[in-house]
């Protein structure tokens, strides 16, 4: 088996595996400051529409996923951080990458300066 390293495969994923869900997730949590149409959002997270269609609604029921505006004739869509189980969602991804390259909690900023613990 490959190593994270390899395949370029996240934390979240090599703890979950490898299926469309977590392929979403991984791609969502991964871009969860923008929104996508839904043939962006399978392409990038690599999976086949067919598939995306098959669970995408229930993340829109569970408020996991939310419609952010329309553009032309595509609906674009992004992780929902109001929702609390999709913050758990990115903030356990950042510490499982965070645990993976061995970063102390105490000392881990994230990307903007906001030291890790001001984000729980």
């Amino acid at each position: 088996m490959l190593n994270m390293k390899e395949n370029n495969e996240s934390a979240f994923m090599e703890y979950f595996g490898d299926t469309p869900r977590t392929r979403f997730l991984d791609f969502l949590i991964g871009n969860h400051f923008f929104d996508f149409n839904m043939t962006d959002i399978a392409r990038e997270s690599n999976i086949s529409y067919n598939s995306l269609l098959m669970f995408f609604q229930d993340f829109v029921n569970k408020g996991i996923v939310i419609k952010t505006r329309r553009v032309g004739k595509s609906d674009m869509y992004k992780l929902n951080l109001e929702n609390p189980i999709a913050r758990n969602f990115l903030k356990f991804a950042w510490l499982l990458t965070k645990q993976d390259l061995g970063i102390d909690e105490e000392k881990a900023v994230l990307i903007n300066n906001i030291p890790a613990k001001s984000f729980n």
